[in-house]
């Protein structure tokens, strides 16, 4: 039983947005990102995640139309590149990813992160609300059905809040089972933000950790499954990634529940995974 035929979450506008979505960072452009994603979409996968940063838009969106499968019957996600902080960059990034994907209109765009990635940390305040400015626009000309953030910390969205005619819809973080930077997961969602984990498997870097695998077992499901359901069963949207076919089924199949002890234990898990990049959001 897979969790991706009805489980949706509904954002604070009325769109709808699968709970399970398929990422595609760290995913080259070409043969293995199309192939990718053409098998998520045959397995039933219906929500995918890519960006301007993952450079393989072009893929993507080439996977997408050859499916065959209606158009609106998929949430696609893309992302301005985290360094451009002005109006007229951000309109000209979203030109460009419209053109890469080949679409008309993408269900979700949002802001990458606060400050570019070489530079993280960095004051971006001012840039961030610019950059805002023409999410809203883009919003309101329905070329993007929702607009949001990723890697936000509780300033960065007051920050944009703030002078806001539309907040954001969506905030995507870094999110697994030890590191669940709590602080802004409350925040978002005590405001009608629904959060998207992204790395939810820590790029496999949690999947030998001994406690997790010793729970897995006790439902007779893989860590990565585990992992997964946790995610969902918090609240948040999942966003793993694959390549190959067996692992694609394997993360879609979460027909399961986690009882109220064993998310008690999960979510009082000390990080499993230290040594994973962290974007250090909340600091």
């Amino acid at each position: 039983m897979t969790v991706l035929d009805s489980e949706t979450y509904k954002l604070s506008n009325g769109t709808v947005i699968p709970k399970l979505g398929f990422g595609t960072w760290q995913i080259p452009n070409g043969d293995v990102a199309y192939n990718a994603v053409k098998d998520a979409l045959k397995v039933g996968y219906r929500h995918i995640d890519t960006a301007r940063a993952y450079e393989n838009e072009a893929s993507v969106g080439k996977a997408i139309k050859d499916s065959g499968i209606f158009r609106d019957e998929i949430f696609v996600t893309t992302k301005l590149p985290a360094e451009i902080k002005t109006y007229e960059g951000a309109m000209a990034s979203f030109e460009e990813s419209l053109k890469q994907l080949d679409m008309d209109y993408v269900d979700l765009y949002i802001i990458h992160a606060p400050w570019p990635w070489n530079n993280i940390g960095k004051d971006e305040d001012a840039g961030n609300k610019e950059a805002w400015r023409a999410l809203e626009d883009i919003y309101k000309s329905g070329r993007a059905k929702a607009i949001g953030v990723s890697n936000f910390a509780v300033h960065d969205l007051q920050n944009i809040m703030g002078g806001a005619e539309i907040k954001p819809m969506i905030n995507q973080i870094q999110y697994y089972i030890g590191y669940t930077e709590p602080e802004i997961t409350q925040f978002s969602q005590k405001n009608d933000i629904v959060v998207e984990a992204y790395s939810p498997l820590a790029t496999g870097d949690m999947l030998k950790n001994a406690e997790i695998k010793q729970l897995a077992d006790k439902y007779n499901v893989t860590p990565a499954q585990l992992a997964l359901k946790f995610v969902l069963e918090n609240g948040l949207v999942a966003l793993p990634k694959a390549t190959s076919l067996g692992h694609i089924e394997n993360n879609a199949d979460l027909g399961f529940s986690i009882n109220d002890t064993d998310m008690k234990t999960l979510n009082a898990m000390k990080d499993p995974a230290p040594e994973h990049f962290h974007p250090e959001s909340e600091k």
